[in-house]
Order: C-alpha cells, then structure tokens, then sequence
C-alpha cells in the first residue's frame, strides 16, 4: 500500500451480509500468494526468449501466461511450453508461496459444508493442483484454468464456465467472485456477478476502477454466517471492508 493510500484508505466498514448460491474463487493472491516464485519463473522464461524479465512482470499478473507469451514470443505460446513450466513452479520454488490471511480456513468450512465454490484462475491445471498439493489446502470439485477458455481474463467466459461447472440448480443463481487482479474483477464483473476484491497485489485505485463491489484486505474479512442446505443459499459476511 503506498503513503496515499494509508492516508485515504479506511478498512472500517460496518459488517455486510450478501446472499449467494456459490462462489467462485481465484488463486493467486486471493488464496495464495506465489508472487517471488512466478517472479523467478518469468525471470528464467524472460532469459530464454531475450525479453527483460522487468518488462513481462509490468503486465503478466492476472494473465494468462498463453497470452503473454503472444506478446513476447509468439512461438511459445502453446499449452505443453505452459504447462511444463507452470508445473515446475511449485515443485521448484514451494516454499516461496504463503497463504493469503483466511483463505485456508474460509475453505475448509465450504468444504465441512458441501457449499458450491471452485477455482477460476488464469494458472494452468498443473501449476493450481501443485500449489493445492504442496499447500495441502482443499481441492474444490471443480476447477476453471487457463486452458479451458478461448480468452482470459477480463473476458467473462471463465466466470461463466466457473457457475456452469457448479452445476446450481435455480436458473439465476447468485455467484460471489473473490479476485485481487483488476482483470479478474472486471471478469467477475462482466459476467453478472458480486466481485470482492481483495488488496493484495494491486492498489486500491487500481480496484475500485475495475469495478469491485468490495474490497478487503484478505479473507479474513469474510465468514459464513448460514448455509440452508434446502434453499442452496448462503450467507456472507463481509467485515471491514474499504470505506470510499
């Protein structure tokens, strides 16, 4: 957080509760942050292909990597280059990644419960099931990766995919979004959804700009409060969120 942002920013909202019949969640920086370890693989990957790793980090986070690479070096840009070096990384640099505040435990009770949520990350499925499984944190049902959809994020089809996989029962389900890239809430948010944002990689600016309807400073601020198994419905609440 910059000066300007201490100065103005004020994490003291009273307690909100939403409703929602599932909820979708990005990886990093809202369930984890494994930001030195895809620094040190951009800066390998930015030393192969002759581009300043500085360059690519100024515009990958929230990106796909498919999709970076189209910028910088088109050639690679194919699913087995991805794959094989997202899958390295948390084999490789496991215990540069920590947990974002609350993630773990908000998880492990949407599990208890049996409450609809998956992973809709911009990460390829090697690099999210070796963060799961060097983490040890729960596995959704469901995942929505890089390689699923046509365009990444800010595109909404991965959030649309992400409900369409919870296989929800009413028409127009409610779907909650919890993301940290301005990309990520702008997906969110084009397709339909409640997005909070978490201020964990990007200002607050940055955030409030993409369009979120909340922003916290991790999961912590967020707890179950009820789940109605018969309705499918859950209860939120959402606890010092950002006042502007």
């Amino acid at each position: 957080m910059t000066v300007s942002e201490q100065q103005v920013s004020s994490f003291s909202a009273p307690p909100q509760t939403i409703n929602c019949d599932g909820m979708l969640f990005d990886m990093d920086g809202t369930i984890i942050d494994s930001t030195e370890a895809v620094i040190k693989n951009w800066q390998i990957i930015g030393k192969e292909i002759g581009v300043d790793p500085e360059v690519i980090l100024a515009t990958s986070h929230g990106r796909r990597s498919i999709d970076v690479l189209k910028i910088y070096e088109p050639k690679l840009a194919n699913w087995d280059y991805i794959g094989e070096k997202e899958g390295r990384i948390p084999r490789e640099y496991g215990a540069d990644a920590v947990e974002i505040p609350g993630s773990r435990v908000f998880l492990d009770e949407l599990e208890k419960q049996s409450i609809p949520w998956a992973i809709v990350t911009s990460g390829t499925r090697p690099l999210v099931t070796g963060w799961l499984d060097v983490l040890k944190l729960a596995h959704p049902k469901n995942l929505v990766v890089a390689e699923d959809v046509e365009n990444g994020k800010p595109d909404p089809a991965c959030y649309l995919l992400g409900r369409k996989k919870l296989a929800l029962s009413k028409e127009d389900p409610s779907i909650v979004v919890f993301e940290d890239a301005p990309a990520g809430v702008k997906s969110g948010k084009a397709a339909g959804f409640k997005v909070v944002a978490l201020h964990t990689t990007h200002t607050l600016e940055q955030l409030k700009e993409a369009g979120a309807d909340f922003i916290v400073r991790d999961m912590r601020s967020v707890s179950l409060k009820a789940w109605d198994r018969a309705t499918g419905e859950a209860q939120l609440e959402i606890s010092d969120a950002l006042v502007w």
